[in-house]
């Protein structure tokens, strides 16, 4: 055990409460970890945060660090207080790609863990808001060491600063009946492509690719990606009719009238009285509310393929962005159609990195230069699914409309017959 303890009395308080605290586990290494090495960097660690409680200041700063042939995926961290805790004075941040969909073998997970446990503190996240599996605290002379051994079972950096990041998958079709795509091709085929945009920044910024296998988007990359791909289906939603009436058998119609039909945003479900369900599927919206609640009786169709949506981000620049539909449909089912997808992800990644302010996301470079502007110079066609707002009501009255048209085309010739009579 780890002798001269540093006192911690606020970050002592963090442990207080029903909830887990990180300290408990920071203090678990410091005291019960075989190796001195560990023990004395989350004690000093421990030590810099109670200091940083106390002065309310932060005391890391950043630096340069990476390994050979790369410039990302290390996040430095120097301590302005090193000499007071010599043992976390470097303590950086090494970002992992981790497998599409995070699909990890227990095997795999232990090597990742013992490998980081003989160069680094001990402490990982897994994951990161990056998407990376974070693992922090590392001197800058193991960095390199650590990276080569992972790297030597098949692990590679992260993208950290002005460089296309590490991308996110969804578990997808392995788990989920929700599944419209294969998200794990898609995965890998984009970030296989910009690997070396990933490791050498050089961008205006950083440009994320998200995939989701179906409209429920739980990897949020409509919100929170520049490129992302969400599966969805062009043909009728599959009902199953005997479905329908055990799930009226089991739960009543009350639960399908309150629970379905009605929150259904366009109103296009009808219960019948006879226990069937109708869809009016050119008014579906995909929202999957009735696929997750009926998820047995009500399935995607069969023609599937993707949505491609660009500029979801947070805060920067402008304020928070949803991604905008750039293309509404496109299938992949060929190793043809996986090539345009690429296409389309390196003409976009092109364009703004000529345009690109810098520190400007690609969405807000379209909300800068105006979306006909960028469909334009990439030779996109528009289509009303890449309206971005609505209009509030969508209620116009065409009654009298052909002969106000009328009406305005004969004053129109008038004037045309007076100014050249005037002539």
């Amino acid at each position: 055990m780890a002798k001269n303890h540093h006192p911690t009395p606020m970050l002592d308080e963090l442990e207080n409460g029903p909830w887990p605290s990180f300290i408990s586990g920071i203090k678990n290494l410091r005291d019960r970890h075989p190796d001195d090495r560990i023990q004395g960097m989350s004690n000093d660690l421990l030590g810099q945060l109670e200091h940083s409680y106390e002065t309310r200041k932060g005391y890391w700063k950043g630096g340069t660090v990476s390994v050979f042939g790369y410039g990302s995926g290390i996040i430095p961290r120097f301590s302005e207080v090193g000499h007071a805790f010599p043992s976390s004075k470097e303590f950086h941040t090494v970002r992992v790609q981790p497998p599409a969909g995070n699909f990890y073998t227990t095997d795999i997970l232990r090597q990742l863990a013992d490998s980081w446990e003989k160069y680094g503190s001990g402490l990982v996240t897994f994951h990161g808001q990056t998407g990376n599996a974070m693992f922090i605290g590392v001197d800058t002379d193991n960095t390199q060491a650590f990276f080569d051994e992972i790297n030597e079972y098949g692990f590679d950096l992260g993208g950290a600063g002005p460089c296309v990041r590490t991308g996110m998958s969804c578990v997808g079709a392995a788990r989920c009946e929700q599944s419209c795509a294969n998200e794990q091709r898609i995965h890998r085929t984009l970030l296989n492509r910009f690997t070396d945009d990933v490791h050498r920044p050089s961008l205006p910024y950083k440009f994320k690719f998200k995939v989701s296998g179906c409209p429920n988007d739980c990897v949020n990359a409509i919100e929170r990606s520049d490129f992302a791909v969400i599966g969805t289906w062009r043909d009728e939603m599959k009902i199953d009719q005997d479905k329908v009436r055990e799930f009226i058998q089991e739960k009543g119609r009350a639960e399908v009238i309150d629970n379905v039909t009605t929150r259904c945003p366009t109103g296009c479900m009808t219960l019948h009285d006879d226990d069937t369900l109708e869809v009016e599927d050119k008014d579906c919206v995909r929202c999957m509310h009735c696929l997750n609640v009926m998820h047995t009786a009500l399935s995607p169709g069969d023609e599937r393929g993707v949505t491609i949506l660009l500029g979801g981000k947070r805060t920067l620049k402008i304020g928070d962005l949803m991604g905008t539909v750039i293309v509404p449909f496109m299938k992949l089912d060929t190793d043809e159609d996986y090539a345009q997808l690429t296409e389309l992800a390196e003409n976009i990644i092109d364009f703004w990195a000529e345009n690109g302010l810098e520190h400007e996301r690609c969405g807000e470079m379209i909300e800068r230069i105006g979306l006909m502007n960028f469909l334009k110079e990439l030779g996109i066609p528009a289509d009303p699914n890449m309206v971005n707002h609505p209009r509030q009501s969508s209620y116009v009255r065409l009654d009298g409309f052909d002969e106000a048209a009328e009406e305005q085309l004969r004053r129109r010739m008038e004037q045309r017959e007076q100014a050249a009579a005037g002539q």
